[in-house]
């Protein structure tokens, strides 16, 4: 993953809605979700909402889907496997430092 795509998935995870509404989606799984299910589990208005999964979308992290007359919005799992990668690589100076049990998502 290059840094430059990590800045922005950073940037876009940096912000409250944001990490809440990219949580919702990684619950949701693959089904994903729509922007009025979001908005009213989430509590936020559906212009902001709106805002945010735009950012999200930017950043790569989510990505949508047109179904009839809704959009289905979904957490991008391959990058969010890559960015915890990116953040990880390294960990521990190389060495095993999870415990055997914890993989990433395999969605």
């Amino acid at each position: 993953m290059q840094e430059a795509q990590v800045i922005r998935s950073l940037s876009a995870l940096a912000h409250e809605a944001r990490l809440r509404v990219f949580r919702a989606l990684v619950v949701a799984g693959p089904e994903g979700l729509t922007p009025s299910v979001l908005a009213e589990q989430l509590g936020i208005a559906p212009n902001a909402l709106s805002f945010h999964l735009k950012e999200l979308s930017h950043a790569e992290l989510v990505s949508q889907e047109r179904q009839g007359r809704n959009v289905l919005y979904w957490a991008a799992f391959p990058a969010m496997n890559d960015l915890l990668a990116y953040l990880t690589e390294n960990c521990c100076q190389g060495a095993v430092c999870t415990p055997a049990d914890a993989s990433s998502c395999n969605c």
